[in-house]
C-alpha cells in the first residue's frame, strides 16, 4: 500500500506495530510502565496529574465563574467535590463574593448548621445578596433581630434594592420593636432610594406614600404618577418574560408559553392570570414562605396555656402572630397587630401596601366581602335583641 507521501508499506508491519504498541500498554512491571511512558513523550516516570500543574489563580477564576453562573447552590457544591485541592479553594473570597443568588438560594427544608456557615462566609466575603439572605433569614426566622438588620443594612450601603425595601417596611411597621419605633420618613426614604434603583414594589410603595401622605407630603397626582411607572415597569418585565419564555418553548404553541407569566398592573385594573406561589419570589420571600409553612409562627399553639396577664408580652403570643396574607411576600408579624388590616372583612393583613395592591387584584377582589361580619352580627343579635337593635339604631344612616 502506498501513503500520501509515496512511501510504501505492507499490512503486515503495521498489524505487528499495533500488536507490539498493545503488549507495551497491556504488559506489567517496571520494564512496561518504563516502555509506555517512552512511547507516551519518552519522558522518564509516570505523567503527572495535570490538575496539580494548574496554577491557584486559574483555578480560583474557574471557580468563581462558577459561582457567578450557577443555577443552583448544588453547581458549585459538585465542582468543590471533585477534588481536595478544589474543596480548599473554592472557599476563597474571590469565588464566595461573586456566588450568584441562584447559588445562594438555600431552601428552609435543607437549612442546617452547615448553610448558615456558608451564607455567613459569602457575607464575609463581601457578597451582598447573601448578606440580605441570611439577614432577613435572621431577622424574621431565627429571632436576631440586632444582627439580621445589620446585614441587610450592610447590603442596603451598597446599594442592594431588595434590601433597601425591606429595611423601608421594618421602618413603616416598627418590625422587632413597638409601635413608637416606626419611622414614617425614614421609610420613605428607603423606598426612594430602592426605587430609584429600578424596585417596582417600592415605586408602588411610595407612590401610595405620596397618595396618602404617609411619611411624605401629601400629593396626589406625584402618587398617581409614580404608580403608572410601576405598572409600566411591571408591563415591561412580563412582556420581556413571556418574550424569553416562547424562545424557551420550542415546539410548543404560543398560547399555552403565555400562560405561564403574569401582567399585573395592580392599580389600573388591567389583569391576567396570577403566577403561581413561589414563581417569580425572591430567594428570601420563598425561603419566608416554606420556614413558617413547616414551623407556626410564635403563639399559634398558645390556645391550650393558661391565661396570660393582660398587657404582657404572654398575651401577645397568646393571640397569635400573622403572616403577610401576600402568597410571594412570607413576612410575618414581630408583635401583635403589627401589620395593616382589610377594613373591609378584617379577615387579611399586609406589611405593605404595595403586597395589599397586589393581592387584592390577584385574589382578596374575589373574596373580600364583609358577609362573615354581617352573619356573626346576626348571629348575636338573635342571641340578645336588644343589643342588635341598639346597633342597628347606630348602623342606621342620618337623614
Amino acid at each position: 500500500m502506498r501513503t500520501r507521501r509515496g512511501a510504501c508499506y505492507s499490512p503486515a508491519s503495521c498489524q505487528d506495530g499495533r500488536r507490539k504498541r498493545r503488549r507495551i500498554a497491556g504488559g506489567g512491571g517496571e520494564g512496561s510502565a518504563a516502555a509506555a511512558a517512552a512511547v507516551a513523550g519518552g519522558a522518564e516516570g509516570p505523567a503527572n496529574d495535570m490538575f496539580e500543574e494548574l496554577p491557584d489563580d486559574l483555578v480560583v477564576s474557574i471557580l468563581a465563574d462558577v459561582a457567578a453562573s450557577a443555577r443552583s447552590p448544588g453547581d458549585l457544591a459538585g465542582a468543590m467535590l471533585t477534588c481536595k485541592r478544589f474543596r480548599e479553594l473554592g472557599q476563597s473570597k474571590v469565588v464566595l463574593a461573586r456566588a450568584s443568588p441562584r447559588c445562594l438560594a438555600v431552601r428552609a427544608k435543607a437549612w442546617s448548621d452547615a448553610a448558615h456557615r456558608f451564607l455567613q462566609r459569602c457575607a464575609d466575603a463581601g457578597n451582598l445578596d447573601a448578606c440580605y439572605l441570611l439577614g432577613m433569614i435572621r431577622f424574621y426566622c431565627l429571632g436576631s433581630r440586632g444582627s439580621g438588620a445589620a446585614l441587610m443594612a450592610a447590603a442596603a450601603v451598597s446599594g442592594h434594592r431588595e434590601a433597601l425595601y425591606s429595611l423601608a417596611v421594618i421602618q413603616f411597621n416598627g418590625s422587632g420593636g413597638s409601635k413608637d419605633d416606626r419611622d414614617l420618613r425614614a421609610g420613605a426614604a428607603l423606598c426612594a432610594r430602592a426605587a430609584s434603583l429600578g424596585h417596582v414594589d417600592a415605586l408602588r410603595e411610595l407612590g401610595h406614600c405620596l397618595q396618602d401622605g404617609y411619611g411624605v407630603r401629601r400629593s396626589v397626582l406625584d402618587g398617581r404618577r409614580l404608580l403608572i411607572q410601576a405598572n409600566a415597569r411591571e408591563l415591561a418585565a412580563a412582556v420581556a418574560a413571556s418574550a424569553s419564555l416562547l424562545r424557551a418553548a420550542t415546539g410548543k404553541p404560543a398560547a399555552a408559553a403565555s400562560r405561564r407569566h403574569s401582567c399585573l398592573l395592580s392599580d389600573f385594573g388591567c389583569h391576567a392570570a396570577a403566577p403561581k406561589a413561589g414563581a417569580e419570589a425572591h430567594a428570601a420571600n420563598r425561603f419566608l414562605v416554606d420556614w413558617f409553612a413547616s414551623r407556626p409562627l410564635a403563639g399559634s399553639t398558645a390556645a391550650a396555656a393558661p391565661a396570660p396577664t393582660p398587657g404582657s408580652a404572654a398575651e401577645d403570643e397568646a393571640a397569635g402572630l400573622r403572616l403577610c396574607s401576600h402568597a410571594l411576600c412570607g413576612r410575618p408579624e414581630t408583635r401583635r397587630h403589627e401589620f395593616r388590616r382589610c377594613s373591609v372583612c378584617g379577615v387579611v393583613n399586609y406589611c405593605s401596601r404595595a403586597c395589599q395592591a397586589l393581592h387584592w387584584k390577584t385574589a382578596h377582589k374575589a373574596e373580600c366581602t364583609p358577609m362573615d361580619r354581617w352573619l356573626d352580627n346576626a348571629a348575636a343579635g338573635a342571641a340578645n335583641p336588644n343589643a342588635a337593635a341598639g346597633d342597628a339604631a347606630m348602623a342606621a344612616p342620618a337623614p
